[in-house]
């Protein structure tokens, strides 16, 4: 299962020789050295997966001018100088930058953006000008500032002096550079609205370029790159874990494959001797990464980028909600087709909804029923509650809701889920659908119910007798006594939430587990009696109080 190379070093007939399925191949000799060996382990074009979009502008903006500078001075225009690379971290950035210095064979200058800093006055300065002479000595050249909000923050915000003149001095540098020097300034950052606006401009970094978290094709990309030299059993199946993993930028999936191949070596412990100094071929040669493997490792790893907010996929099913059939409905032709049949809308020139508005009263299944769509469109969920947003300071509010934002987006697809919307306000992104709950949507913000942003509302109201009755089959999952008639409770229930029939059958199983066998008042709660049935099974029921 590894690959081997050969070199062909004679051929009969001579010169030319066609290769068949009959052609007889002799080995001979010592093996012998290749070439370039040296440089086989340097990063190539084909060690970044996901990105051939970028890439490709990437190549036209640093290639041509490097390659094939007579191009722009025929055509009367100056090459580009500088491109800023942002993502999120782990999104391959450095790796790419990396690349493309290999494959065109330019001097390539790496500056890790904290390395420059110096407690002398004026020696930061004077590390980033070495820099640039060193460049321009060994041109064609790339230089790669790495980490670049660190060294050139926005002047009005930053309080130190040191920076401020670093940013100064680089863009000084950067104006300096001939037109026509074969240097090319990388900036990479992950926090591109942190620099200063100076250096975002024509002249300086001229493209800006999104290394963002991949899609489906381009995780699998990613996949097959890492798993390329891992020995992998039959039943691995790549393109499921790249359907399954949601918001993993390229280093998430690196450290997929190697937890994956650490499960597979834990399995093997028990006959292996780490006393030994060497391990038998039989065991060597029986290990294989498994699909198994792989889903242990995607139940232990999560998305780097998404650490700090909760996401997931929800477990939460349609068949979990009693009722609601319109609403389900809906909410399908809402949500899920335009994440699963993208093309069809495309076609019709149709733009799918932004997004949702639940309100009813409390208890009906809203939080559930967001969940239960992220579910069947096998998207991420997260849930946000209106108040955590709000804060004292002003300005980080909106921050807040900002980054949710930008969290989602890196997730997509993603239903992103505001409870108690009134509490708050919010715009809609792209790539991200918006649900929104609340049981007082009279107070809600009207230019935030318009079409284009929260513009379908759905009532959810409270179960009906049928819906009840589904409610209480489902809290079947405990031990019933066959005398409890479902249906009678269903029928007695009138007025009742999903979440009052829950706590009826939470209530069931404290009586139970109580083994009350008279009738019982809770004085505690003041508005809850449990009747006994045969002693040991008990309906509980709800007595609204009235308001």
């Amino acid at each position: 299962m590894r690959s081997v190379e050969f070199k062909v070093v004679e051929t009969d007939p001579g010169e030319y020789c066609v290769v068949a399925p009959d052609t007889e191949i002799f080995c001979e000799g010592e093996p012998i050295k290749r070439e370039d060996e040296e440089r086989l382990n340097e990063v190539g074009y084909d060690d970044a997966g996901g990105v051939r979009k970028q890439m490709a502008q990437i190549r036209e903006l640093v290639e041509l001018p490097l390659r094939h500078p007579q191009l722009f001075k025929s055509i009367g225009v100056k090459p580009p100088k500088g491109i800023l690379l942002y993502g999120p971290p782990g999104s391959g950035k450095t790796l790419i930058a990396r690349a493309v210095a290999n494959e065109t064979g330019a001097f390539f200058f790496l500056i890790n953006g904290p390395e420059i800093m110096s407690k002398l006055a004026g020696e930061s300065e004077s590390n980033l000008r070495k820099a640039f002479e060193e460049a321009e000595k060994n041109a064609p050249s790339i230089i790669f500032i790495d980490e670049l909000d660190s060294i050139a923050p926005k002047r009005e915000k930053t309080h130190g002096e040191v920076e401020r003149r670093i940013v100064s001095q680089l863009l000084t540098l950067m104006d300096g550079l001939k037109s026509r020097s074969h240097v090319i300034v990388m900036g990479a950052t992950n926090r591109p609205n942190s620099i200063d606006p100076a250096l975002r401009r024509f002249g300086r970094f001229d493209r800006e370029i999104d290394i963002g978290v991949r899609d489906e094709v381009g995780r699998l990309e990613v996949l097959r790159i890492h798993t390329k030299n891992m020995k992998l059993a039959e039943d691995v199946d790549l393109e499921r874990v790249a359907k399954d993993t949601h918001g993993y930028v390229g280093a998430d999936l690196a450290a997929l494959c190697t937890e994956a191949a650490l499960q597979c070596i834990r399995e093997k412990m028990d006959v292996i001797d780490l006393e030994d100094e060497t391990i038998d071929a039989e065991v060597l040669n029986s290990m294989a990464v498994t699909n198994e493997h792989f889903l242990t490792a995607l139940g232990a790893s999560n998305p780097s980028a998404l650490r700090e907010t909760v996401v997931e996929v929800p477990n939460v099913s349609q068949d979990d909600i009693g009722g609601l059939d319109n609403v389900k409905r809906e909410l399908q032709e809402t949500v899920q087709y335009p994440v699963e049949h993208p093309e069809k809308f495309e076609k019709f020139g149709m733009s799918p909804s932004k997004g949702v508005l639940f309100y009813g009263p409390p208890g009906c299944g809203k939080t559930l029923l967001a969940k239960a769509i992220a579910n069947e469109c096998q998207a991420n969920f997260i849930s946000v509650k209106g108040p955590e947003l709000l804060t004292m300071w002003f300005g980080e509010s909106e921050a807040n809701v900002r980054e949710i934002f930008d969290k989602a987006r890196q997730s997509a697809p993603c239903v992103l889920f505001f409870d108690e919307l009134d509490s708050i306000a919010t715009q809609q992104r792209k790539t991200v659908f918006i649900i929104g709950a609340t049981n007082r949507p009279d107070i809600i913000d009207p230019a935030l119910l318009r079409p284009g942003r929260l513009d379908q509302l759905i009532y959810i109201p409270l179960p009906d007798e049928a819906s009840r009755f589904r409610y209480l089959k489902r809290a079947k999952k405990s031990p019933v006594s066959k005398e409890v008639d479902l249906a009678a409770l269903a029928r007695h229930t009138h007025g009742f939430s999903g979440a009052d029939i829950t706590e009826i059958c939470q209530r069931l199983q404290v009586c139970y587990s109580a083994k009350i066998s008279k009738k019982v008042t809770f004085s505690s709660l003041g508005m809850r009696q449990c009747v006994g049935l045969d002693g040991h099974h008990f309906v509980c029921v709800l007595v609204r109080r009235k308001i």
